[in-house]
This record gives structure tokens, sequence and C-alpha cells, in this order.
């Protein structure tokens, strides 16, 4: 059986225990093995194994049904043991409720004796009390203070208490009777109030925090309390103002005190606000005023430069102070104190900035000025100068001798980038330093003064000497040099216009100043644009003229009908190349001289203008047939200038020329044919006629029979 046990190994795998069972028996190795294959041996193994095993079950059944029967057994005892315990806690559970109630009321019974106790004990104690200030009360009536309390120095924070109980029962006797022990007693109260100051400031000094609180707790009930605190306070400050920053020094100096005063006094947000009013109504408003003072009549920049920094300065300092606690209301009570340093210098502010911003504006314009050896024309303001304004606008015509500016636009990037500069600065001023009810007021005062100096005093003024510097339109070799003018104006308004969106619409986005400034801003522009379209179109004008006079003077009536129609060798007429090269530039000054939607409008226009005029130029001329293509040359090129244009308007206008040029040299049998083409078409008769009327053969009766 034990050897049966031994072939049981876990886990159990009946495969594997058949092999072990036939390795183990004599014979029941392969043939192949050391001994030879005996099969009736190992069945009759098998048989004697099948047996044991069946020995081994039967006993292992009879210990596992023993097993079983003492499980029960121990079950049905655990389960009695269970049954007794429940009882026991039952009957333990009856007589904690028992003593509870016991406890309870006991309990209820010692409070009441206690109730008693006290209601007996109070009296007594009151009566020894009262006894024992009687007993003081006489020596003070004795003129003689023998009392240990009294003559011992170290007793001094019960003879504190004492003197402070006498003085308020000595508050209440008649004074012709008690007079004297009164002076005595109010004597004493004062020596030791002025005691436990000194203590305190002892204990300040050597960094005693536990001394110091029990001084201020004895002087809470006194009327030096106040001055102790103002001690505390003077002696926080002493060296606490090393660096130069007065600002970072305050912010320091309550954060260290603000760790402190919780562990001095039984009112540390009362001491901490009174610190800080100490400190911005002491220390900051005598910095503010020496730094103000200085300046203020002497250099309005300096002063307001001071001013805001400083003003935003104190306005950091109290952001950090908000951190502290100062009571219910610290943000009201923070702004009562900046109030009161800055309140003088913040009634005049707006008076002083715009004063300044002027005077500013006008002296940075005068240096440029000067700079430029020019003398500031006076332009004329009311009624003369509106009606000129709407006669220039609707007769085109220019009022008043015109002025040779020698190329010069009197317009400054440098000086807008200043006048800019100034006037954000000032933006920012006023955002800081306006009450929020004035700050729409107030900033639209500044918006006025930036179009005055920017909007009326530097553009205006250079349209305006632009406008009169633009020669008549039958000048001669005339310098253009309003499109820079329009150039530069066009810089200066966009950054006039960032300006008003980035700083002044915050400040009165809110308000009924938006609408306001709004409209003046719209009315500026304007008046701008008008003199700017008025300028252009003085400008196209004078560029028409110079091309008519190049025509004029180049072009010539042999050009077109030479007086050997077989040797034509040019390809297009001089008069042609220097209008297309004078085109090409003005065209592309145009296209650096304005933005967007603008190039393409005054380019149109001018294309306009070109076609009309090289129209009415061909209208001038007999074309022979050689003379007929070299003006479809001519055509052509001016066909090319026009691409430059970028407007298909323009190129339609000059293809639609292009045809009518071919009118010019056209067989008489195919005039019907190419007058009904998709170009022409839809031209008017008369136009197609006025052209072949321009043939030198137009007379023919051959010429006259197919037209």
């Amino acid at each position: 059986m034990a050897t049966t046990a031994e072939l049981f190994e876990e886990p159990f795998v009946a495969d594997e225990y058949i092999e072990r069972l036939v390795w183990r028996t004599p014979g029941g190795g392969s043939r192949g093995g050391p001994e030879a294959f005996d099969p009736k041996r190992l069945l009759e193994e098998f048989v004697n194994h099948i047996q044991e095993l069946q020995i081994m079950d039967e006993r292992i059944q009879r210990k596992v049904e023993k097993l079983e029967q003492q499980c029960q057994k121990e079950a049905k005892e655990f389960a009695k043991k269970v049954q007794e315990l429940q009882k026991s806690n039952q009957v333990a559970f009856q007589h904690f409720q028992e003593l509870d109630e016991h406890i309870s009321y006991v309990a209820t019974k010692v409070c009441h004796l206690g109730d008693q106790l006290e209601g007996v004990n109070t009296p007594r104690q009151r009566a020894v009390e009262a006894q024992k200030l009687m007993k003081y009360f006489n020596e003070f009536l004795d003129g003689e203070l023998k009392s240990d309390v009294f003559t011992n120095s170290e007793k001094i924070k019960e003879a504190a208490d004492i003197i402070q109980k006498l003085h308020l029962i000595a508050q209440e006797l008649p004074f012709d009777r008690f007079s004297e022990v009164k002076s005595k007693i109010a004597s004493k109260y004062h020596d030791l109030e002025c005691q436990l100051i000194q203590e305190f400031t002892s204990a300040q000094r050597r960094g005693e925090i536990s001394r110091m609180r029990e001084v201020a707790a004895v002087l809470l009930h006194f009327k030096g309390y106040s001055h102790c605190v103002d001690v505390y306070i003077k002696q926080c400050q002493e060296g606490a103002y090393l660096r130069n920053d007065i600002f970072e020094d305050a912010a320091i100096l309550c954060q260290r005190v603000n760790k402190q005063v919780g562990d001095i006094f039984s009112n540390p947000e009362t001491v901490l606000a009174k610190l800080i009013q100490n400190v911005f109504e002491i220390k900051l408003q005598t910095f503010v005023k020496d730094q103000l003072e200085e300046c203020r009549k002497s250099d309005a920049e300096q002063y307001l430069k001071n001013l805001y920094d400083l003003y935003t300065r104190t306005t950091n300092l109290s952001s950090k102070l908000m951190e502290f606690n100062l009571g219910t209301d610290k943000q009201t009570f923070l702004s009562k104190l900046i109030k009161s340093i800055f309140i003088s210098y913040l009634e005049n502010y707006i008076e002083v900035e715009t004063g300044y911003l002027k005077s500013r504006s006008a002296m940075i314009l005068q240096r440029y000025y000067d700079s430029k050896n020019h003398q500031k024309r006076s332009i004329g303001t009311g009624g003369i100068q509106d009606l000129k304004e709407k006669i220039r606008q609707r007769t085109n015509l220019p009022l008043g001798p015109s002025i040779d500016t020698h190329g010069e636009t009197f317009l400054s990037q440098e000086v807008v980038v200043n006048l800019l500069q100034e006037t954000k600065q000032a933006f920012e001023r006023c955002h800081r330093l306006s009450d929020p009810s004035d700050l729409p007021r107030n900033a639209f005062r500044i918006f006025t003064i930036l179009v005055e100096f920017l909007c009326i005093e530097h553009i205006d003024y250079a349209l305006e000497t632009g406008l009169a510097g633009i020669p008549s339109s039958d000048s001669r070799n005339a310098n253009l040099y309003f499109l820079d003018v329009v150039q530069q104006a066009n810089t200066i308004f966009h950054l006039f216009d960032k300006q008003f969106n980035d700083h002044l619409m915050p400040l009165i986005s809110s308000s009924p100043k938006l609408s306001e400034c709004l409209q003046k801003k719209k009315e500026i522009i304007e008046q701008m644009e008008t003199k700017l379209d008025n300028g252009i179109d003085r400008t196209l004008n004078c560029m028409i003229g110079q091309m008519k006079h190049i025509l004029t003077a180049e072009q010539k009536k042999t050009d077109f009908k030479p007086e050997d129609e077989n040797n034509v060798l040019i390809q297009y007429t001089n008069a042609c190349v220097k209008v297309c090269a004078y085109v090409r530039k003005q065209v592309e000054k145009i296209k650096n001289s304005m933005d967007g939607k603008n190039v393409d409008t005054v380019l149109m226009e001018l294309g306009v203008r070109f076609h009309r005029l090289i129209y009415e130029h061909l209208q001038q001329y007999s074309y022979s047939c050689g003379g007929g293509m070299l003006a479809i040359c001519d055509v052509a090129e001016y066909r090319k200038c026009a691409k430059d244009f970028k407007i298909p308007l323009v190129l339609q206008l000059f293809d639609t020329l292009h045809a009518l040029c071919n009118l010019l040299v056209v067989a008489p049998d195919n005039l019907k044919q190419v007058c009904s083409g998709e170009q022409l078409a839809n031209l008017d008769k008369n136009i197609l006629h006025s052209f072949v009327q321009l043939r030198a053969d137009y007379r023919s009766a051959r010429l006259a029979r197919h037209f």
C-alpha cells in the first residue's frame, strides 16, 4: 500500500500514473529492454494493484465518514455555544441600558448641584472681590499703598486688573467727596498704563512675542490701548525703508507684520489696517508729494509720467494688500487711502494732460516743418474755405495759385508715429487716472486733440498743399507728386485707425461717447477722401494732358499717310513709344501709391481716359493703307500697355479700338463682313462710319458703294 501511495503525485494524471506503475513492474518494459516483456506478470501486477486500490478506497471512505460525523458534532456544539453567547449579550445590553440611565440621572443631579453651588459661590466670589477692592480703595483713601500687588513690580498684571476696576468705580463716585482719591486712582492708573506700554515696547525690541501678547491683553481694557498699537506700528517701521523702492518696502513690511500681528493682538485685522493707513497717509503721501510737487509747474511731461507711475505702483501695492484680512470692506478702505493721496492731483489731471498734449503735438509739427525750412501756409476756415471746397468738388478747377512743392509731400511717418505715441501714452494715463464716470469724456477730449493735430494740422494741410501743387492739365513736363501724398496718407490712415480701435475703443465702448467718436472719425475720413479723390482726379487729368502733349509733339500726319507706301519700316510710331512708356510709369506709380480696391478704381478711370484720348487722337488723321497698318500696330501697342492695368473693361475698350482700326485697312468688299463681326456688331453705326471716313480712299466710288 505504501508503494501504491508513492505512485500518486500532484496533480494526478491517470495516463502518467499507469506509466509509472508499468515501469516499476518487472517485465513491464519494452521488448528491447534489459528484461523481456512479460504480459502475464504485468496483468497479475495490475490485478493486485487494483485490489490494493479498492482496499485503500474503503479505508479512506471510513475515515471520511468518521470526520463528517465529528464535524457535525462540533457544529452542533458551536451553535449551542453561540446561542448561549447571544443570551449573555442580551443580558449585558440590558445591564448597560440600566447603567446608562443611572449615569444620566446622576449627571442631572450633579449639574443641578453645580448650578446650586455656582449660585451660592458667585455672590460669594463677588463679595470677596468687592471686599478686596474695598481694601485697596481704603489704601488709596489712606494715601499709603501697602499691598504687595502695588509694591511688587512682578505683579504688574494683577495691579493693572485691580486699578482698572477701581478706576471704573471711581468714575461713579461724587467728585466733591472723593476728588482726592479719584485723583490718586487716576494717577496710579496712568502710571500703570505707562509702565505697561513701556514693557510692551521693551518686549517688542527684544522680539518676545509671548510677552507682547500678555501685555497687549492687559492693556486691552485701558484707554491707552490705542497708544500701545501706535507704538507697535511705529517700531515696526524702524529700519523698514532701506531700499530705493518705498512701495516694495511697504509691501514687505505689511507681509511681515501680517504674520505676527495675530500672535500679539486680539484684533489683528484692526491693527494691520491701522498700520497700512499709517504707511499710506504718512510715508507714501510724503513720497508722492515730493516727487510731484517738484515738477508740477515746471515740467508737465515729467509730472504726468511721475503721476502715472506713482499711481500705478500705489494701486499695485493695494492689490497685494487685498490678500490680507483688513475687515469687512477692505476694497473701499484701500480705495479711500489711495484717493486721499492723489485727490489733489487727479482733480485737474485731464486739464494738465490735454494742455501738455496740445503743446507737445504743436512742437512735434513745428519741429518737422522747421527741418524742411517750410513756413506753414494759413489754410482758410469757415464759409470761404467751404465755398472753395464745394466749387472745387463740382468743377475740378484749381482755386488759387499753384504751388511748387519740389516733390515734398509734407507728410512724415516719423511725425505721425510721434503724435500717435504721445496720444497712446495719454490714453493709457487717462485709463489709469480718470474716474470711471469721467473716463469716456476725458478719452474723447484726447481724441479730439489727435484729430486736430494729426488729421487737420498735418494730413489735411498736406492734402491742401498737395492739391495746390497739382499743375494744370495743359502743363508740360509736370511733376506729379500728389500720388506720393496719397500713398503716405493711406499709410497714416491705417495707423490712425489702428490706434482708434486698439486704444480709444476700449475706453468708450460702453458709453454714449462711442457714437460721437465714430461720427467724428467718419466725418474726418470723408473729408480726407473727398480731397484725395479730387486730387487724384486732377492728377489723372494732368496725366492725360501730358499724354496729349506727347502725342501733339511727336505724332506727324505723315506717320499715317506716308509718301512712299512701300517703304514703311517702323513697327509703331515714336509718339506711341513715348506715350506707352509714360503710361507704364504712371500705372506702376498708382499701384505703389494705393491698395485694395482703390488701385482698380483709379486704374479703371485712367484707362477709360487713356482710351478716350487715343480714340480722339486717331480721329484727327487720314489713313492710307500703310498708315492704317501702322495705326493698327500703334493700337496693338496701346492694348499691350492696357494689359498692365489688369482691368477687364480697359482691355475690352482697347480690343474694340483695335477692331475699329481694322476698318482702316480692310478691302472695301469685306467692310460689311468686318462691321458685323463679334467685336463691332454692337457698336453704333455712326462710330463705324466715322472710322471708315478716315480712310484716304473713302470718297472712291467703290468704297462708297460698299458702305
